[in-house]
Parts: C-alpha cells; sequence; structure tokens
C-alpha cells in the first residue's frame, strides 16, 4: 500500500472492537481499511480474555478458542483467610486464547470485504481530513469518509478528532501459563488487598487448561512497581497447582480506563469504540462485553451516516448519554478508589459475608445486564 487511497472507513487498531466494527460495515457493503501497527494479531496481548455470560449468548465467538466455562468465584480479604465462596447454577465466564480468537476474527473480517493492513500505523489526521499512515512501503495517504478510533486507551485518534480522552486509569500486569488438569472446579480467584491492587484487585483464574496470575491498580500507588508486586502474589496465589512454576509464561500488561464511558466518542469526522470511548466497566474494569456491544452500536451509526450523507451525521452517537449506565458503577469505583491500606480492605471485608454482601456480589459478578442495555 502506497502513495493515495480512499475508503468509506478507517479504523485504526485491529482489537476486538476494530475488528467487529470493520467487519460490520463490510458487511453492509462498505468499504473498510483496517489499520494496526502490529505485524501480526497474535502479538503484545494486553487482555486477560474474561468473556461473561451475556457476551457467550449474544456474539457468536468461535467455541474451539474458548476455555471451560466458570461458575465459581471466590472472593479472598487480605492474608486470605476466611474467603467468600459464590458458585452460580449457570456457566458465567469463559477465558479466551485470544492469539487464535483475534486470527479468527480477522478471517472474518477478510471474507467480509475489509483490507486488512497489519505493520501500519497511523500517523495523524492532517487538516484538510486526510490520514497519514506508515508502514515497511513508505507513508501513505489516506481518504476517508470517516475515521474511527479503536487504538487503545490512549488513542491518538480521539485527540486528532477532538473527542474526550480516557483521563482515569488503572494499570495492570498478568502472567500466563498452562497448567495441568486440577480436581477442583474452573475458579475465578478475586483477592481484595490495596498492597498489591490498589484500587483493584488482584487475581487469578484458573479454569483447568491455563492460569492467569496478575494484579492491576493505580500505577503512582506502587512504590516497589507494579512487576515487583505481581511476583509477590504470584508466589503465594490462591487457586495454583503445586510444584514449580512453568518456564514458559506469557506475560501481558497495560493500561485500562476506568471512568467510565467518555462524554464526547462521536462528531463530524469519526467516532471511538472500545477501550478509545472508555466503554470499560469502572469497577470491574470488563471491557470486552461492552466493546463489542458500542462497535456493533459504532456500526449501526456509521451505516446510517454513510448511506444519509448529511452534515454531523454522527451527532446520535452521545457518549453523554450512554454515559448515564455506568452511574452505580462509577460511585462504586470512587469507594473502592479509596481503600488504600490492607487494614481498612479487611475492616470492610467481612460485609460481603452477609446476606446482603453476598446478594450484592453476586449482582456484581452473575448479574445479568450488560452495555448499554442497562
Amino acid at each position: 500500500m502506497t502513495g493515495d487511497a480512499t475508503a468509506d472507513v478507517l479504523v485504526v487498531g485491529a482489537g476486538l472492537a476494530g475488528l467487529h466494527t470493520a467487519t460490520e460495515l463490510a458487511r453492509r457493503g462498505h468499504d473498510v481499511l483496517l489499520a494496526e501497527r502490529r505485524p501480526t494479531l497474535t502479538g503484545a496481548i494486553r487482555t486477560t480474555g474474561i468473556f461473561v455470560r451475556k457476551t457467550l449468548d449474544d456474539f457468536p465467538l468461535p467455541p474451539e478458542c474458548l476455555g471451560p466455562p466458570i461458575r465459581r468465584v471466590v472472593l479472598y480479604p487480605p492474608g486470605l483467610r476466611r474467603p467468600v465462596d459464590l458458585v452460580s447454577d449457570r456457566d458465567e465466564y469463559r477465558v479466551g486464547d485470544m492469539g487464535p480468537l483475534y486470527l479468527s476474527a480477522a478471517r472474518a473480517a477478510a471474507d467480509a470485504g475489509v483490507r486488512l493492513a497489519l505493520g501500519v500505523r497511523y500517523a495523524g489526521r492532517r487538516d484538510d481530513g486526510c490520514c497519514l499512515l506508515e508502514g515497511r512501503d513508505g507513508p501513505v495517504r489516506m481518504r476517508a469518509r470517516f475515521l474511527v478510533g479503536a487504538d487503545g486507551a490512549r488513542s491518538r485518534v480521539a485527540r486528532d478528532l477532538g473527542l474526550d480522552r480516557n483521563r482515569h486509569l488503572i494499570v495492570g500486569a498478568e502472567e500466563v501459563f498452562a497448567v495441568p488438569g486440577g480436581d477442583g472446579p474452573p475458579t475465578f480467584h478475586c483477592v481484595l488487598d490495596p498492597s498489591l491492587a490498589p484500587g483493584y484487585l488482584a487475581w487469578v483464574v484458573n479454569d483447568g487448561r491455563h492460569a492467569h496470575v496478575g494484579v492491576a491498580g493505580y500505577a503512582d500507588r506502587y512504590p516497589d512497581g507494579m512487576r515487583r508486586a505481581l511476583a509477590r502474589f504470584a508466589g503465594s496465589a490462591p487457586g495454583l497447582p503445586g510444584g514449580d512454576r512453568p518456564t514458559e509464561v506469557e506475560r501481558r500488561g497495560g493500561p485500562i480506563p476506568v471512568g467510565g464511558l467518555l462524554r464526547r466518542i462521536g462528531g463530524p469526522g469519526g467516532l471511538l469504540v472500545g477501550d478509545a470511548a472508555g466503554a470499560v466497566s469502572p469497577l470491574t474494569a470488563g471491557g470486552l462485553d461492552p466493546c463489542l456491544r458500542l462497535s456493533q452500536l459504532a456500526a449501526d451509526v456509521l451505516d446510517d451516516a454513510l448511506r444519509a450523507g448529511v452534515p454531523d451525521p454522527l451527532a446520535g452517537y452521545d457518549g453523554a448519554a450512554l454515559r448515564a449506565r455506568f452511574r452505580g458503577r462509577l460511585a462504586l469505583r470512587r469507594g473502592l478508589a479509596q481503600v488504600r491500606t490492607p487494614a481498612v480492605a479487611a475492616a470492610v471485608f467481612p460485609l460481603l459475608r452477609t446476606p446482603v454482601g453476598r446478594a450484592a456480589a453476586r449482582r456484581v459478578l452473575f448479574g445479568d445486564r450488560s452495555f448499554p442495555d442497562g
């Protein structure tokens, strides 16, 4: 790809949000170019890949790319004593094998007619509306009717379109490795300890095939660095098989927006999806379900805009209106951010052992609501 190029829509970023938006638009007959700076979709994976029941019910994810169903969640206080054990009567979570899942989504995009450009970096949008792309064959001037930012929590597209950008971020780090099949059921272990995960939690997801061991929190509250906190947690983390740690470990990490959906996510030149739009639960930091649902909405809006050809056709893509769905989770996020010491966490944790606390935890972890429907 060299020189000048055109498209109906230029999508920047080939995560699930970008792939889904591009595929839906191409299926409706639009010319879509999807630019991804990584040379391969299986490298530099950031997400844990936890899919909730509503996503599995509503989106046709390839089952061969999903781990065994998880129904059990265990919540631990600092010190790991007297946890709260919650079990659903339904399959609540499955962990995606993200490399193969991205490749499957890319094949679906290509089959729909998306032009996928790997190893091509978005280098900015000029005053005349042209976008500059840079690849190994040299720069390309791309003229597209609309630009879609699916380029992550620190979106450059958001800046170039004059849209809102994420200001409230936590950062996460995770190790993933294969495990032998265990005797217990697949389980999601969550540790509420601000010394390990300030403002968030540490976790182990062991589905009997792989273990995901991670921590996340506010970056400025890690005095010794996140990687040291992860190493400290991994040495005594619950839910892991005994014996020596495996030598083959996949490491992931990156920023996670927790400020809720941004207010200005669309304008005359284009729109934002996924992490770029802040489409992540402020409380749980789960982003895969809202990213797919917002991408579906974005494809609907862009399809209408491309067919209508009217000024500012994206005015209805209103983050401020959708943001109201995050109000309760934003309040809980502010409360969680104030739990700064293990002593405070230990003092608050007994509330989760009460009938009201257990019911609230079950509603958060096993709920039926999904963005943007509720």
